[in-house]
């Protein structure tokens, strides 16, 4: 019997159960931790552990350390990423126990978010994401990562446009309320990861845009910070810099970024000041100094 038909044969097993179905329908719909998915479901903590361990050893689920929480959801690459996809449209859209699950996730990460006043005017802000937009017209995002993501305002934006994303911060209270608000505006396709820009944890040439969201321009060591995001991007990729400014020294900021690029090994274009007049972002497009640059 072939691999491939194996492995369907163990995710009819896995899936044969009311629990475990109701727990991978949640993790299609993001990750999910084993308290969330104890008080959803009303079982047990060691007996959704138990389901977990069963979903997981069929490769239905995958799970990651994110500080002290463990998350599980399904994975999103390769082959098992596309038997899973065509497992869930099988799932029944009008099944009721699905959609009361979600509704108490939502709920209980509902309770997480708070409104916080934002750093720059909203019209500065609308200009960025405009921009951003556009960027994803002349190539497409494929696999992204935000580094930096905070509480996920551009992973939100751009989730859409991509096939996967992942946003990293080192601030565990905005990976939980980015979490909280990605599954509110219902996208499926992000993870939150806790990670060192210096030291990331992901493999080589693993993504097609990388987006340095606000770091570079007050890292301690901005090379490195480069390199690093470097050493992620695929052959042809786009390095994302984003810089917040108060409208002075534009100039200057976008000379120490280029500069530092060219130590990185990365060619930056000209920069985008957003909006022209009264500047509050430095947008920045960079490739790899062996692929041709994009423009900005």
């Amino acid at each position: 019997m072939q691999n491939s038909t194996a492995r369907l044969i163990a995710s009819f097993k896995a899936l044969a159960d009311p629990v475990r179905l109701r727990i991978t329908a949640l993790c299609a719909r993001g990750e999910c931790s084993v308290s969330e998915l104890t008080q959803v479901t009303g079982e047990s903590q060691p007996r959704v552990s138990q389901h977990l361990r069963q979903l997981c050893e069929a490769g239905l689920l995958e799970r990651f350390r994110d500080g002290q929480y463990v998350y599980y959801r399904m994975p999103q690459r390769g082959v098992r990423g596309a038997l899973h996809r065509n497992l869930m449209a099988l799932f029944p859209d009008d099944e009721r126990q699905f959609e009361r699950d979600r509704k108490r996730l939502q709920a209980q990460r509902g309770e997480l978010r708070h409104e916080t006043p934002a750093t720059l005017d909203d019209d500065a802000l609308r200009r960025l994401h405009r921009a951003l937009v556009e960027l994803t017209v002349t190539a497409p995002l494929g696999d992204l990562i935000d580094i930096g993501s905070g509480r996920g305002g551009l992973l939100k934006l751009l989730a859409s446009r991509a096939r996967r994303v992942i946003g990293v911060d080192l601030d565990a209270d905005a990976r939980q309320l980015a979490r909280a608000d990605l599954m509110l505006a219902g996208i499926d396709n992000c993870s939150l990861r806790k990670g060192d820009m210096y030291d990331l944890p992901f493999g080589d040439a693993e993504f097609d845009t990388v987006v340095l969201d606000d770091v570079v321009a007050t890292a301690e060591r901005p090379v490195d910070a480069l390199r690093e995001a470097c050493r992620l991007l695929r052959s042809g990729g786009r390095l994302i810099i984003l810089a917040a400014t108060d409208g002075t020294e534009t100039g200057r900021l976008g000379a120490r970024i280029a500069d530092w690029c060219r130590s990185a090994g990365v060619r930056m274009a000209a920069p985008r000041l957003i909006p022209r007049r009264d500047p509050r972002w430095l947008l920045a497009v960079a490739t790899r100094a062996e692929s041709r640059p994009a423009a900005a």
